[in-house]
């Protein structure tokens, strides 16, 4: 057997590069294919979601008036809620950002307007939160359950309670605040939902 001629090796190359070329076609939608059929286990689902729970709460500046919520979509996270301060909400997509299995991240938090009066409001509901005798228990440390969200005078209370009676108190009692415009409560009560 001889050295194949050159044009029997440009028959073959004729023959072949129609189906290599379709081969080579298809690769990115095989790849992409691949990637979205990405698993994703109960097991790491958990574990991702208890990571961003304290990378969150473990954040020097988040508090009582903030909120900060995350939907997890696969490996990718939606941070939702509203930070009086940008720094919190930059400093919360870099904290999620460092988690292992996170791919991509969202930043829908809000960053709510600068306001001297929603600065005093959020005082004035802190104290009359955290000071009523049957709610004082729920200002012990430093995370606090009941979160007190202000835009332009319009309250949101964000949180979980043990008791519905305390889910109501808190309203109440934020209600009363002179300035307040509205109260929405979103408290949590274990087992009752909002």
């Amino acid at each position: 057997m001889g050295i194949p001629s050159d044009k029997s090796s440009h028959n073959q190359l004729k023959r072949f590069l129609p189906v290599f070329l379709i081969i080579l076609c298809q690769a990115p939608f095989v790849w992409a294919n691949a990637q979205n059929s990405k698993t994703f286990s109960p097991k790491a689902q958990a574990r991702i979601t208890r990571e961003i729970r304290h990378q969150i709460l473990m954040l020097p500046d988040f508090g009582t008036f903030d909120n900060i919520a995350f939907k997890l979509e696969g490996y990718n996270v939606v941070l939702l809620g509203q930070v009086p301060r940008p720094s919190l909400k930059s400093d919360a997509e870099h904290a999620v950002k460092r988690i292992e299995g996170v791919e991509n991240i969202e930043n829908r938090i809000e960053v709510l307007p600068v306001s001297i009066n929603d600065d005093r409001l959020r005082r004035a509901l802190f104290h009359a939160i955290y000071h009523d005798g049957a709610l004082q228990h729920y200002g012990v440390g430093s995370n606090r359950p009941i979160h007190i969200i202000v835009n332009d005078g319009h309250v949101t209370l964000e949180g979980v309670v043990d008791r519905e009676s305390d889910k109501n108190i808190a309203s109440i009692r934020a209600r009363f605040v002179e300035g307040v415009y509205s109260v929405e409560n979103n408290l949590v009560v274990p087992g009752k939902g909002r």
